[in-house]
């Protein structure tokens, strides 16, 4: 598949996809809290969806797997670090929790994910989450017409390692429009001036995994079976991840997933650089 250069019309209905899927997101925000569980955040957001006019994209998703997957969003919990799937096990103060969520509207895939601490948590937790999120943010800096992915990968690994954080390898960002994953690929470490040259109406995910100790990964094999899905850290460490989608424009960026309920930017961030 090669890289989509989306026209205004393209755009436009992205706009809309990424904003409701962002609204998801802003849905879900006051009800997550200790004593909850991980199914209820996906029955909410089902329900959600159904009222927004947007359908799932990861019910039944095979992608690289061999099992579908079961459920409207991936909730990663902890020591998880993407693709966790919703459970009855309640959420306790101090977890920390990403809540990764793709719509589909008219045929547009909306693609993002967020951060959740769950009543108050640790000093190095909280940390993790704000210094990830600040990498996130430093990588979509990086976009411009004429820049590099490298540029956005470099900028993301020298930020959260100049934390003391170590950068997942094995899962990147991607593109997204008419299709859950497109390319090009957006890996989240790199060399400046290296892979694809970014060009106007590409729209990507930029969506880092960070942990708090090595950045080893492994399939998730609680109780010697694997669900197919689920990865975590393999020291066990915390992981966190946050992600927008990205549309080059012919001046710099908009980040097509924000909405009233996004988070504060960074102090040295604007919305949008156009």
């Amino acid at each position: 598949m090669s890289i989509t250069y989306n026209d205004a019309a393209g755009i436009a209905a992205m706009r809309v996809a990424c904003r409701l899927a962002s609204e998801v997101l802003d849905y879900l925000t006051p009800l997550i809290k200790p004593g909850i569980t991980t199914n209820d955040i996906d029955r909410w957001a089902a329900e959600y969806m159904v009222k927004q006019g947007t359908t799932s994209a990861t019910v039944g998703y095979m992608g690289a797997s061999s099992t579908p997957y079961p459920k409207s969003l991936c909730t990663s919990v902890n020591h998880v670090v993407c693709h966790g799937i919703p459970n009855d096990k309640p959420l306790k103060k101090g977890d920390i929790v990403n809540v990764d969520v793709t719509v589909i509207k008219d045929g547009w895939f909306g693609d993002n994910s967020r951060m959740f601490i769950v009543g108050d948590a640790s000093i190095a937790a909280k940390r993790l989450c704000a210094v990830t999120f600040e990498a996130m943010w430093h990588g979509i800096l990086q976009v411009k017409p004429g820049a590099r992915l490298g540029d956005v990968g470099h900028a993301i690994q020298k930020f959260a390692e100049g934390n003391g954080y170590s950068v997942v390898r094995e899962f990147c960002g991607h593109g997204v429009g008419r299709h859950f994953h497109e390319e090009p690929q957006v890996l989240h470490y790199g060399r400046p001036g290296t892979m694809e040259e970014l060009k106007p109406g590409m729209i990507f995910t930029i969506e880092p995994m960070i942990n708090a100790g090595k950045r080893d990964i492994k399939e998730d094999a609680k109780g010697g079976q694997y669900d197919g899905w689920t990865i975590v850290t393999r020291d066990h460490s915390l992981s966190a991840q946050w992600e927008h989608s990205v549309l080059v424009t012919e001046t710099g960026y908009e980040v097509l997933t924000l909405s009233a309920g996004s988070p504060p930017l960074p102090s040295f961030v604007k919305a949008t650089a156009t």
